[in-house]
């Protein structure tokens, strides 16, 4: 068997593409379908589910996510062949509706194998995510930043595109078995391993107008998916965020940042909370010692950590309905090196004693500070179904910064 293609066949490595990405294609279809079915279980609070669920669903997007970067690169490189290659020609292109269908469908299983993936994999870039692609070359992608509303646009985009790929892979199998089947013509043979007699195709009559077709194919599916709604923010469960009263303070919070990070199944997931206060009051001592005091107030319905909030803010983690703010009560000191905030944090209804270490820089009537601690969230009963670090680690780091200024009298 050839490597090439000729006018009448293609050759082996045309062939071993188009199975392979067979093969990638009808992989990786059911186990998204089987992974999204298992996250929306997860998410649905009437639906009891356990930590080995979230711990497969996680597993399972990984799967698909990998095999998924993989058609992509695959894809390419068959396009690539392709081009330099002879097309055999149409067994039925005398037939000219049945021609134009077959060679549209070909332009939309060609363009969706580049573009379903890519969709997926930027909105993977996109997201704090907590399903790794199972390869050692990252998770990010250039000019692709973290963002939610970016991340909920080309998750869209990557399911209106998969269901024009399941269309034209759908219609594709059928023409296949329509010629072998019922034309009873060499068709679907001659994409079959080995050596085979074949026929001379007849004259062949090319036009833009099948590429021009799928492009409007692609504009209508993706026009639908936009009145749905599909490339803008779903309405997240009813985790409502607790109404914080403001406080007096001798130092007035201008700008500042409280974020989380976890560690999920050996990535870390970075998050924040967008609703909290502080009560400062701060004086410079000349030596190591007392330096003031805090009081710090965190809605916990406030919290956004990329796929897994609303999982962050059931019963089973921070559980916001039951205990919807956490505090932190602390003194302040400056020490030989730095600054340490030495304090109780209550989160849910456990207190822990902690020390927040974190440096200072004061400008005349305005101080930016910046640390970090870190937690075992199993002390604050976070997470205590999954009792090992399988797919949660116990460790999270918290980080603050802010830049206060002092309030005049």
């Amino acid at each position: 068997m050839s490597l090439a293609n000729s006018a009448q066949s293609y050759g082996g490595v045309s062939k071993t593409f188009h199975w392979l990405t067979a093969l990638l294609i009808l992989t990786a279809l059911p186990i998204g379908w089987f992974a999204t079915r298992l996250a929306h279980a997860i998410e649905d609070p009437a639906i009891p589910t356990t930590p080995e669920d979230l711990q497969q669903a996680a597993q399972l997007f990984s799967l698909h996510k990998t095999i998924g970067v993989t058609v992509f690169f695959v894809a390419l490189a068959r396009i690539l062949w392709a081009f330099s290659q002879p097309k055999p020609g149409l067994l039925n292109a005398e037939n000219k509706p049945e021609a134009f269908a077959a060679e549209t469908v070909h332009w939309l299983l060609y363009g969706s194998l580049v573009l379903v993936p890519l969709t997926g994999w930027i909105h993977h870039a996109a997201t704090e995510g907590f399903a790794p692609i199972l390869w050692p070359f990252g998770q990010n992608l250039p000019f692709v930043p973290k963002s939610p509303a970016l991340a909920e646009a080309t998750g869209g985009l990557h399911f209106v595109l998969t269901l024009v790929l399941v269309g034209a892979l759908v219609l594709h199998i059928a023409g296949a078995l329509k010629h072998h089947v019922i034309d009873k013509d060499s068709t679907l043979r001659r994409m079959l391993p080995g050596r085979v007699d074949l026929p001379e195709p007849p004259q062949q009559w090319h036009s833009p107008v099948p590429a021009l077709a799928a492009v409007v194919i692609w504009t209508a599916a993706l026009g639908i998916g936009w009145f749905d709604g599909a490339y803008s923010a779903h309405p997240a469960d009813d985790h409502a965020s607790a109404e914080l009263d403001a406080v007096q303070s001798d130092w007035q919070v201008e700008d500042g940042t409280l974020g989380i990070t976890i560690t999920q199944l050996g990535s870390p997931v970075s998050g924040g909370f967008s609703d909290w206060t502080a009560a400062i009051t701060f004086d410079e001592p000349a030596e190591p010692g007392p330096a003031g005091s805090v009081d710090v107030t965190v809605a916990i319905g406030s919290l956004t950590i990329g796929t897994v909030t609303q999982q962050a803010l059931g019963a089973d983690f921070f559980d916001s309905a039951q205990f919807p703010t956490a505090k932190f009560t602390a003194d302040l000191f400056k020490t030989d090196l730095a600054y340490e905030a030495r304090g109780t944090l209550t989160i849910r209804d456990k207190s822990m004693d902690v020390v927040l270490p974190f440096e200072l820089d004061m400008q005349d009537d305005t101080a930016k500070m910046q640390g970090a601690l870190d937690l075992n969230r199993l002390d604050f009963d976070i997470g205590t179904s999954q009792p090992t670090e399988d797919s949660l680690a116990f460790g999270v780091t918290v980080n603050v910064e802010l830049t206060a200024s002092q309030s005049q009298e």
